[in-house]
């Protein structure tokens, strides 16, 4: 485990290079030298103040939170969730080449290609018109989750829409009933088929949408359950609810469900761009987790990263980090990434449950470019905070016709960062509206011109988003959250958090119907119920 000490060397570090311009480090080898090129990717984190000997301080710390130890305790299934006493295997679930996975002393892959295959297998029917709903072939699927059990199926079907060649895709989260009645309206029950994803089949809010979904299947389908399936591995709960076994895709409990669209929960995804494409994206993260498991770390993509993160968060102290594709259909990226990170290292004690002595992981927002830039890339370039930038493109896109908007689209990417890292200074301001003001005025103008510049931004460069490309890219991320969380000491693979709203919303259901009165509430919480209820 990492020493306060050592926390308070790279606070110091990052305090006495904090007035250098980044700009000053930009020799000739820098832009090679401060960068990993890996499974067709490039990562560049140049334009950040980290030096060389700021970067061998970051990979000490990897040595002295013993990364490589925990890193292989992981792939091999020991149970490092230890407040669950789990195993974290998602890497199983993407091992194509089905190399022995044990767990307790069990391999796991025969079950996880087995299952893999039976999804193959109804994906194809469906796809192929052979499972059939009441009026005919599917034309519409409706994955009913939330969380991880919709942020990642979601982003996904929406990042490979140049691969759908099945039925459309719809996916309902929020209990909010303007949400599936919005998703349903359109759809005709006859040819729609609705997966529920929920691993207990007991998620409040996935239960009571799929209820609503069997109800407004069953006013046209008199077995409404005929047209279910479901992602989970409460068998007594989906045969109750009406589902055939035969429709029914179960995980291990060594599977979060923020790690899981790699397996059932990515059913949806399958049936959207079919099997073959599917096993493209898990190659790609299959990749990717070789990659991670074998690179060194000055080589090591997902280290890099994490790296760049420590330093930016936990070293110079900015808060948040916002994540920028320039890949219109990356839209969801930013919002699966914040579950992603902040599920996983959003915590405030270490393993052995001390308190932490640093802060643990940032903010995670953004949204794709060119949208950002007309929106909040202003407090980004002249804001009083310092937000550290993560910008990501392809060199090609897929609409051939249109080559000149994605000549456009890359040099806006390059541009804003570019104009992060220079700046504008109040002279070049000044020359900017030298023919327009004169005295003071020409000072007031500029000066509402000037561009502080010296703000750190990393690019991540890829080929084309395909299936196996966009796998690589989440596994890259998903192995940062794990190096980020092994050198805070803490558990990235519980969520406990999520827990105490949970309760509270399920005492307060009867109290909002009435059934029960508001005692024991504080004076807030009672107020805003008396007035909820007229």
């Amino acid at each position: 485990m990492i020493d306060r000490k050592s926390w308070d060397d790279l606070k110091a570090r990052a305090g006495e290079v904090a007035d250098r311009r980044i700009l000053d480090l930009m020799d000739e080898d820098r832009a090679r030298d401060f960068s990993v090129e890996a499974e067709g990717m490039l990562f560049d984190y140049s334009k950040t103040n980290i030096d060389p000997d700021t970067r061998d301080m970051l990979v000490d710390l990897c040595d002295a939170a013993g990364l490589a130890g925990r890193r292989e305790a992981m792939f091999k299934g020991k149970r490092i969730n230890e407040t669950e006493g789990r195993a974290v295997l998602h890497s199983a679930l993407r091992n194509l080449d089905g190399r022995a996975i044990r767990v307790d002393e069990e391999d796991v892959m025969p079950r996880v290609l087995g299952t893999l295959a039976r999804m193959e297998g109804f994906a194809r029917s469906v796809r192929e018109g052979n499972f059939r709903g009441k009026g005919g072939t599917i034309t519409d699927v409706v994955n009913i989750g939330i969380g991880g059990s919709d942020l990642g199926p979601a982003m996904a079907v929406e990042a490979l829409r140049p691969y759908h060649d099945g039925p459309r895709v719809h996916f309902v989260s929020n209990v909010d009933g303007a949400h599936i009645r919005d998703v349903l309206g359109p759809l005709d029950p006859e040819t729609t088929l609705v997966i529920v994803a929920s691993k207990t089949f007991t998620t409040i809010e996935t239960m009571t949408n799929a209820e609503t979904a069997k109800a407004w299947m069953s006013e046209k389908v008199r077995d409404p359950a005929a047209q279910f399936a479901a992602l989970s591995s409460a068998v007594d709960k989906t045969s109750a609810f009406g589902i055939s076994e035969t429709r029914v895709f179960g995980f291990e409990d060594w599977v979060g469900g923020r790690y899981s669209m790699w397996g059932p929960i990515g059913l949806s995804l399958m049936i959207a761009i079919g099997p073959k494409n599917f096993r493209d994206f898990l190659r790609g993260a299959e990749a990717m987790d070789k990659h991670f498991r074998e690179a060194e770390p000055l080589a090591n993509m997902p280290v890099m990263l994490a790296l760049v993160g420590i330093w930016h968060n936990q070293g110079c102290g900015h808060a948040t980090r916002a994540v920028l594709p320039y890949e219109q259909r990356l839209a969801r990226l930013p919002a699966y990434l914040q579950q992603l990170e902040m599920e996983s290292n959003g915590k405030r004690v270490s393993m052995d449950g001390a308190d932490l002595t640093v802060d643990s992981g940032p903010v995670v927002w953004g949204e794709p470019g060119t949208n950002g830039q007309h929106a909040f890339y202003q407090l980004i370039h002249q804001g009083t905070r310092v937000v550290p930038c993560e910008f990501m493109v392809g060199r090609e896109g897929f609409e051939a016709t249109l080559d000149h908007q994605h000549r456009l689209l890359i040099a806006n990417c390059l541009a804003q960062s570019e104009a992060l890292l220079r700046g504008r200074t109040l002279d070049e301001a000044r020359e900017t509206v030298a023919g327009k003001f004169k005295g003071d005025e020409l000072d007031r103008q500029a000066r509402h011109r000037v561009f502080p510049g010296n703000r750190p931004s990393t690019t991540l460069l890829y080929e084309k988003l395909t299936p196996e490309v966009l796998g690589r890219i989440v596994a890259l991320y998903e192995h940062r959250v794990f190096v980020e969380g092994v050198l805070l000491g803490i558990n990235s693979f519980d969520q406990w958090g999520v827990e105490l709203g949970k309760e509270l919303a399920k005492a307060l259901e009867p109290v909002l119907a009435g059934e029960e009165g508001v005692e024991g509430k504080d004076p807030s919480t009672a107020r805003l119920v008396e007035w909820l209820q007229g």
